[in-house]
């Protein structure tokens, strides 16, 4: 069911289609997206295809922390650098390398620090090897774990990144994937705005420069390959809010970094917070088939916030989407709809519904007056 709503008197929104008049980046796929209520600020072919490179790690340690908190992993266990790790993640692949020693172990602890900051291949295998017996068996943990955070357009096939023709990206999915790890793993989040580390008597400097930038990005991961060029996923919270970009697609190390700064820094600085609903502001009311009330509010996951651009004034339309009528016994808090968020036709955000009270089954002559009003009307 598609309920059509208002959401405020004419007010700006940030939506990419105007964002863009404004700002242009170099990489041939960007996004910006609010950490806090999942906005996209500005994006260009968010959803297109691309190779994450090392970018796909993210999703490595994702999988790594997830079994860290389900105690199947300590900190402290130690994993075994197999040769197959050592030659296609060590110093003889050419490629980031955390300098593992072959037939050595290494802390878990170590491995993820150096999978964040090093970028390392080896260290990513080990972790892999460590954890699931073998790189595929691991991938299918990944893919399995996109599909619950939601990632439609990624598909893994190696922990590292690593060229291969079956795995994939977008944008919208890095920047996703970037948000969930700040939010399910803050403990870990630390390690992303290391500057450096040292293993082996060799010591490397974090690959995502913008982290010692000064302009306060403290995460998230670079990527290269010769054919997918260079790309991150970096945060900030400068600005007095935490936004995650993506870009890639561009040419050299100092291009990703400087596309990377100024698409940050136009989000901090272009945008302004505009709350059209509070928590527990009722968003719409959804029809309940039998109920002891013929229908129920719905409400935010807490408040409702939108960035607007400074200076715009373009007025919002929205809808409430639920499969409707609802059916008791509904629960106050079941997640029971969807507030989606239009811009000149254009969808810019969605946000989660919850029912506001609990609604019984209703008596016998609520429920035969429902289901004469389905025979005669149906649910509109």
């Amino acid at each position: 069911m598609r309920l059509l709503i208002a959401i405020a008197a004419c007010l700006a929104l940030a939506m990419p289609a105007a964002a863009q008049v404004e700002f242009d980046t170099k990489a041939k796929f960007a996004v910006l997206m609010d950490y806090e209520s999942g906005t996209v600020i500005f994006q260009k072919d968010a959803d297109g295809r691309l190779e994450p490179a090392s970018m796909a790690k993210l999703m490595t340690l994702a999988v790594v922390f997830n079994e860290i908190r389900a105690g199947r992993v300590g900190m402290d266990d130690e994993f075994f650098v197999s040769e197959h790790a050592w030659r296609t993640g060590g110093a003889a692949s050419g490629g980031s390398t955390m300098f593992a020693e072959l037939n050595s172990k290494v802390r878990v602890e170590d491995l993820i620090r150096s999978v964040v900051i090093q970028s390392g291949n080896d260290a990513a295998i080990v972790l892999a090897e460590g954890i699931a017996g073998s790189e595929g068996t691991f991938a299918l943990m990944m893919n399995e774990m996109a599909q619950d955070i939601g990632l439609t357009e990624s598909h893994f096939t190696n922990p590292t990144g690593l060229p291969d023709p079956a795995m994939y990206s977008s944008a919208r999915d890095l920047a996703d994937l970037g948000r969930y790890l700040i939010r399910e793993f803050p403990e870990y989040y630390h390690y992303f705005s290391e500057p450096d580390m040292e293993w082996n008597g060799i010591r490397q400097s974090n690959r995502n420069s913008l982290v010692e930038m000064g302009i306060g990005v403290d995460g998230l991961k670079t990527g290269h390959t010769e054919a997918a060029g260079y790309g991150s996923v970096v945060s900030t919270e400068e600005g007095g809010r935490r936004l995650v970009a993506v870009v890639h697609g561009l040419g050299s190390m100092r291009e990703r970094a400087e596309e990377g700064r100024k698409l940050l820094t136009w989000g901090a600085r272009a945008f302004e917070r505009f709350t059209p609903y509070p928590e527990g502001t009722i968003v719409a009311y959804a029809d309940v088939y039998g109920g002891e009330i013929p229908s129920v509010g719905l409400v935010g996951d807490g408040e409702i916030a939108l960035y607007l651009p400074r200076g715009s004034r373009q007025c919002l339309s929205a809808t409430v989407n639920y499969n409707g009528p609802l059916l008791p016994p509904v629960h106050q808090g079941d997640k029971v709809a969807e507030l989606r968020v239009y811009c000149n036709d254009q969808l810019v955000q969605t946000a989660p519904l919850h029912a506001a009270q609990s609604v019984r089954q209703g008596d016998l002559l609520r429920r035969a007056t429902d289901a004469l009003k389905q025979l005669a009307l149906g649910w509109l």
